[in-house]
């Protein structure tokens, strides 16, 4: 059975902990499971896709440290709460830092279930973003200087006229740029170009 995702549960409860990993493995997720907040910074190694579900308040290290201790290792990953009492400024704090979900125990399984496949699927695009743009700054490195100044003003929607006036060149050299361009960057059209490199900001180059 292949996983569905996985599930990084950290919940100083053991009996709440050992049920939910119990539930979630039944449901066909994968589950590393850890007893603190600082365990889970000591042992848990990155995964795509993967969620975490955590306690609001664990002894030593509570889930919001974890979250800023996450941040800080540059380490994005969809989190959902889980908490039997937490004041306002906690919860505001958890949804400021990109919480998903903020659930009250008890809750019931079915929107635990709601909230880690939306994350997993929020993950998995993330994942899939950050491969598209490494295969982006990849082929953009292949292209040469004049090639990447003329596609940085292709991808701010400049045509031929403008960006042979920009770069006192002939319409039709230009055209010739772009076709060198798009094959380089392995892509059929414009089209296929702008959705390649959607999020993608190249390196400044004033060739």
């Amino acid at each position: 059975m292949t996983s569905k995702g996985l599930v990084f549960l950290v919940e100083d409860d053991d009996d709440l902990r050992m049920n939910l990993e119990f539930m979630l493995k039944h449901l066909g997720y994968e589950v590393s499971n850890f007893d603190s907040a600082v365990s889970f910074l000591q042992k848990a190694r990155r995964h795509s896709p993967a969620v975490l579900v955590m306690d609001m308040r664990m002894p030593q290290m509570s889930g919001l440290d974890l979250h800023k201790a996450l941040l800080e290792k540059d380490w994005v990953l969809p989190i959902i709460y889980m908490s039997g009492e937490s004041q306002s400024q906690e919860i505001i704090d958890a949804m400021k830092y990109g919480a998903i979900e903020f659930l009250w125990k008890p809750f019931p399984h079915s929107q635990l279930i709601q909230a880690i496949d939306k994350g997993l699927k929020q993950d998995a695009e993330r994942h899939e973003d950050q491969k598209r743009l490494l295969l982006v700054d990849s082929l953009h490195k292949g292209l040469n200087p004049r090639e990447q100044s003329i596609l940085s003003l292709m991808l701010l929607g400049h045509g031929n006229k403008y960006i042979a006036s920009a770069k006192g060149l002939m319409a039709d050299t230009i055209k010739k740029y772009r076709g060198q361009i798009l094959s380089k960057m392995q892509v059929n059209s414009l089209a296929e170009l702008l959705a390649l490199c959607k999020g993608y900001t190249p390196p400044t180059n004033n060739y």
